[in-house]
């Protein structure tokens, strides 16, 4: 069994809070049964609490697997965060195309979507939802709160730590909405819980915002590699500073490149390691790995759910694919990835780049037919088994134990490398060659794959991360960044809605408000060409 504690608790909904999200909107508002007054008197209460902030990102109710959803309208599968999280940043691009029929959602690939479209909806909800309940708990951990309930001694140091690691909750959140929506509505713990209207903020004024939040936190988080797993420290702080700082150009109109190989040194210098072997990062007993730095944790009996890895395990499993061999009772048959995609690796076996990860039995590399499972090839990347081969925890082989590595260390190499090579100063090109090379040989497991100096430009920096990170949710901000997104200079199968792939109209680059907050909210401007 590798649950932690930690993990356990992340499944416990023990909180009195009320919150407030981005229109106030009433189904998105969850019901409690303690009162915040009696939960905040006693300090037992304020790791549980903070563990149901971590687990908004890994599950989507109030009992799971289902039955009691956090936010209503919607299938409670897909409200979880992570699940359309992958969606907006994967179906969205060369990486992932999916077979089912369920409403809107083949919408996303074809990048053919609307204000209406449910999937970006569900996103927009989780997002404000988790930064509603985050607001909630800094706002009964302020300073005169703690003081005013006796927290005192050890417990009010924890508490402070406990309290940064929530606004690093809620910047990331807010980082995922200014990366996705552009302007968006804006709320904080200063604000009124109860009806009120939020105003919308500029995608740079939140960026300013988020920035300031993360280094304002410094000083309370715990030192990298010191905290519990599955919490956040440090280097999660840096990491997503320079996550920021490196697609800064795109949110701001400003590069801010040297800041971004600043905090990649400071991640780097922090003691992460690559993990020996590629695969077994994304495998049930991932949580021994030294390469990340921030998980969303999972767990086959106390997270369950159909979000998640759940979803990111069953779904990419079909056709001729053995569910036994990921460690679960069956597959979903949705995901798979393109034909350009694929184009990536000169060999598709994985005999050489252990990235490769492709099942290619009974599987067509063209996209004839969106809907069938068997065009396109599948990617056999996460499974409910460990390094060792034992299946996950639940002996039903429904939810998995594999974690979400959403932060690692391969991903800083490149973005040191990418900053570098965007003129960052602070950092050499001697070194970011080694950091690139680093991870080619970690896929090729040994120097076969290395590049040399002349060969390292910010495509290759963008091919390889199409490589490494492939289904890691990464895609869609890599290829804004790189220009590639909505551009005709590159296209995949089905983007714009036809076989061969088309470029898409500019405005593309960001996701529409939800007409449901439009409508709610009068202070909200939907972004342009929606």
């Amino acid at each position: 069994m590798r649950t932690t504690y930690f993990k356990k608790l992340a499944a416990i909904l023990v909180i009195g809070v009320a919150v407030s999200v981005s229109s106030c909107k009433k189904d998105l508002t969850p019901n409690y049964d303690l009162t915040t007054a009696n939960v905040y008197k006693d300090f037992s209460n304020y790791k549980p609490v903070l563990a149901r902030l971590y687990a908004g990102f890994a599950i989507s109710g109030q009992q799971g697997p289902a039955g009691n959803p956090d936010i209503a309208g919607i299938d409670e599968g897909f409200s979880n965060y992570i699940r359309e999280y992958y969606n907006m940043q994967e179906l969205t691009t060369d990486e992932a195309t999916i077979a089912w029929n369920d409403g809107t959602v083949h919408d996303l690939h074809d990048m053919v979507w609307n204000n209406q479209n449910e999937f970006i909806k569900a996103m927009y909800d989780r997002i404000y939802y988790q930064i509603a309940a985050c607001n909630e708990f800094i706002r009964q951990t302020t300073d005169a709160n703690l003081s005013s309930n006796g927290i005192t001694g050890d417990n009010l140091a924890q508490a402070k730590h406990f309290r940064a690691e929530a606004r690093f909750l809620r910047a990331l959140s807010y980082w995922h909405a200014i990366d996705l929506f552009g302007n968006v509505p804006f709320v904080t713990e200063t604000d009124p819980v109860g009806t009120f209207f939020p105003n919308q903020k500029s995608r740079a004024d939140v960026f300013a915002y988020i920035e300031s939040e993360l280094k304002a936190i410094d000083g309370d988080m715990v030192d990298a590699r010191a905290n519990e797993y599955g919490r956040a420290d440090k280097a999660a702080v840096y990491m997503l500073l320079a996550k920021l700082y490196l697609n800064a150009q795109v949110y701001t109109g400003t590069q801010r490149n040297t800041d971004a190989v600043t905090y990649c040194n400071k991640i780097i210098a922090a003691g992460y390691t690559l993990e020996p072997h590629y695969r077994n990062l994304f495998l049930a007993d991932n949580n021994n790995s030294k390469e990340i730095i921030f998980p969303i944790t999972f767990d086959g009996l106390h997270t369950t759910g159909y979000g998640g890895m759940t979803y990111l395990v069953h779904a990419q499993v079909g056709g001729t694919m053995n569910p036994v061999d990921f460690g679960i009772n069956g597959g979903w048959a949705g995901l798979r990835t393109t034909k350009q995609l694929v184009s990536l690796f000169t060999d598709v076996t994985g005999n050489t780049d252990k990235r490769a990860v492709f099942y290619t039995s009974g599987q067509s590399l063209d996209i004839k037919d969106e809907y069938s499972f068997t065009d396109g090839y599948a990617v056999a990347k996460y499974k409910n088994v460990t390094s060792t081969g034992k299946a996950g925890s639940d002996n039903t082989g429904n939810f998995p134990d594999t974690d979400l590595p959403m932060f690692r260390l391969a991903d800083v190499y490149l973005m040191y490398a990418e900053a570098v090579l965007r003129g960052g100063a602070g950092g050499d090109a001697a070194t970011a060659l080694n950091y690139f090379n680093l991870v080619r040989a970690r896929a090729y497991e040994g120097t076969t794959g290395n590049i040399s100096a002349g060969q390292l430009t910010l495509q290759t920096i963008l091919d390889e991360r199409g490589r490494e990170l492939l289904f890691e949710m990464h895609r869609r901000t890599d290829l804004i960044r790189f220009g590639k997104f909505t551009d005709a200079s590159y296209v995949w199968a089905w983007k714009g809605g036809v076989m061969a792939g088309q470029g898409v109209a500019s405005y593309r680059s960001l996701m529409p408000i939800p007409s449901t907050d439009l409508i709610n909210n009068p202070n909200l401007k939907q972004n342009t060409g929606y």
